[in-house]
């Protein structure tokens, strides 16, 4: 006799333990007993007739048949959570749950005023925020609209460009006053700049042909965010979107050293169009955006 098909309850637990890397840990994630997840697991080792993890002293390791089901277990969980969005409201209405993935810095420093200035228009839709500098698999619906830097290439997305925004050289007014500014990249080389560690951005920069290797930074941190903070506490000269220095008092300087473009793309999957609480919140963030890559461009360059 065949053996039934296993519950999604039981690849969620599965899920779950992947990611938290115990039994004690998924269950504080789902809301259930450590038993629970353990016979979970059990299971769905029963039905499927491998093995998922090898138990030690040292806990759970996970087997190769687990690193396998790994990516489709998540593809079932977005499946699960863009059902539950589905089902929050019907396609007319203006309610319901969107969610959203940005990076970092647009997610927490742009995007917080739009959105606010959205909930006033539309107070009974919810949204779910996802901060990542990772791109989400819309087709996999880990997200229903993405405001992303790249182009898309999909054609089953969505996509429109709202606008470019800058990123150049800043310093705080506080840090200028104690130490000047630099007049060219090799007085840049004396002052303390601030910079990835392990990120592989670090290879995007360019300072008019210098060679940025992490050493050249004196704080170094891969969180764009947390070089942000470090930027408006003064503690060096660092990169941010021209908008954002401006917005908070920042000076720039020296355009001609270093500009880097950013192109700002809203994405949203072609089969979301028709529903309304979808379309709502991508042309207010498509004309929020558009106005905030307007607001400060870079300095014009010296002829």
């Amino acid at each position: 006799m065949n053996k039934p098909d296993p519950g999604w309850e039981y690849y969620r637990s599965f899920l779950a333990v992947m990611r938290e890397g115990s039994l004690s840990g998924a269950a504080r994630l789902l809301g259930l007993t450590q038993p629970t997840v353990g016979r979970h697991v059990d299971a769905l080792e029963d039905a499927l007739g491998i093995s998922l993890f090898m138990r030690s002293q040292n806990g759970l390791s996970p087997t190769d048949s687990a690193l396998s089901l790994m990516p489709h277990a998540e593809a079932m969980a977005s499946a699960a959570e863009a059902l539950q969005r589905a089902a929050s409201g019907t396609a007319d209405e203006d309610r319901g749950t969107v969610r959203l993935t940005a990076s970092e810095i647009i997610g927490t420093e742009v995007l917080p005023s739009m959105l606010t200035s959205f909930r006033a228009k539309h107070p009974l839709i919810e949204i779910e925020m996802m901060i990542s500098n990772r791109n989400s698999d819309l087709l996999r619906r880990e997200a229903d609209i993405a405001i992303r830097m790249a182009q898309p290439t999909q054609s089953a997305l969505v996509a429109k460009k709202v606008g470019t925004v800058h990123l150049g050289l800043h310093a705080h007014p506080a840090y200028i006053e104690k130490y000047g500014l630099p007049s060219s990249l090799e007085e840049l080389r004396e002052h303390p700049v601030i910079g990835y560690d392990r990120n592989a951005s670090i290879r995007r920069l360019n300072l008019s042909g210098i060679e940025l290797t992490r050493d050249f930074f004196s704080y170094r941190c891969d969180s764009d965010v947390a070089q942000y903070a470090m930027l408006k506490a003064g503690y060096g000269i660092g990169v941010c979107q021209y908008p954002l220095g401006a917005r908070d008092g920042l000076v720039s300087f020296m355009p001609d050293a270093f500009d880097f473009p950013l192109d700002i793309w809203i994405v949203m999957h072609e089969d979301l169009r028709g529903n309304r609480r979808m379309r709502l919140i991508f042309d207010h963030l498509a004309e929020t955006l558009a106005a905030y890559a307007k607001a400060a461009g870079r300095p014009a360059r010296k002829a």
